[in-house]
C-alpha cells in the first residue's frame, strides 16, 4: 500500500488514502484560501446526512472532533460535502459499527497525520480491531452462558407451574 495521493487545486489540498478498499480522505484548507466554488458532487449538510444517515448535529461533531477535516465552506459560510468527505463518514460509521469509540477513530487519524504512513495507521487499527474482537468474543460467551441459565430457570418455572395445575 502507498502513500496518500495528493493534489493542490485551487488553494486546496486534497489528499487520499486507501484503506483495501475503504477510503478515507482529507482536505486541508489553508488560512487565506477563499471559500470555493461549487464542484460536481458537492452536497448541503441536509443531503450529506440524507445519504450517510447520520444528524446534522453529529457530522457537526465530528468535524468539531477533528474527524472530518477541512470542511468547505460556501462564501455564506454554508459547509459544502464533497465525495471525500462522504467517504469519510461512511468510513467512521464503519469503524464506530465495529465497535471503535470516537477517540480511537481520533487516533487512527492523529497516526496518520503525524507519521504520515498508512502502514503505521494500519497497523494500529489492526490492534484495535484485535482488542475488540476480543471483547465481543467474551461478551458472546457471557451472553451464551445467559442464555443457557434463562432455559434452564424457564424448564424449572415450567415445571413448578404443571406440578401445581395438577394439585401437587
Amino acid at each position: 500500500m502507498g502513500g496518500p495521493a495528493c493534489t493542490l487545486s485551487a488553494g486546496w489540498l486534497y489528499c487520499q488514502l486507501t484503506l483495501t478498499g475503504v477510503i478515507a480522505v482529507g482536505s486541508f484548507m489553508t488560512a487565506t484560501t477563499p471559500p470555493s466554488a461549487a464542484r460536481p458532487g458537492d452536497q448541503s449538510i441536509g443531503d450529506a446526512c440524507a445519504e450517510t444517515g447520520l444528524s446534522p448535529r453529529t457530522v457537526r461533531y465530528y468535524e468539531e472532533l477533528g474527524l472530518l477535516p477541512g470542511v468547505r465552506r460556501r462564501a455564506g459560510g454554508r459547509r459544502v460535502y464533497g465525495p471525500d468527505e462522504i467517504e469519510r463518514l461512511r468510513f467512521i460509521q464503519r469503524l464506530k459499527q465495529m465497535g471503535l469509540r470516537l477517540a480511537e477513530i481520533k487516533e487512527l487519524s492523529a497516526i496518520y497525520g503525524l507519521a504520515g504512513s498508512t502502514h503505521d495507521m494500519l497497523l494500529h487499527l489492526e490492534e484495535l480491531l484485535g482488542r475488540h474482537l476480543a471483547d465481543v468474543e467474551g461478551r458472546m460467551e457471557a451472553l451464551s452462558g445467559l442464555r443457557d441459565e434463562l432455559h434452564r430457570y424457564r424448564d424449572r418455572v415450567g415445571a413448578r407451574i404443571q406440578a401445581a395445575g395438577t394439585g401437587g
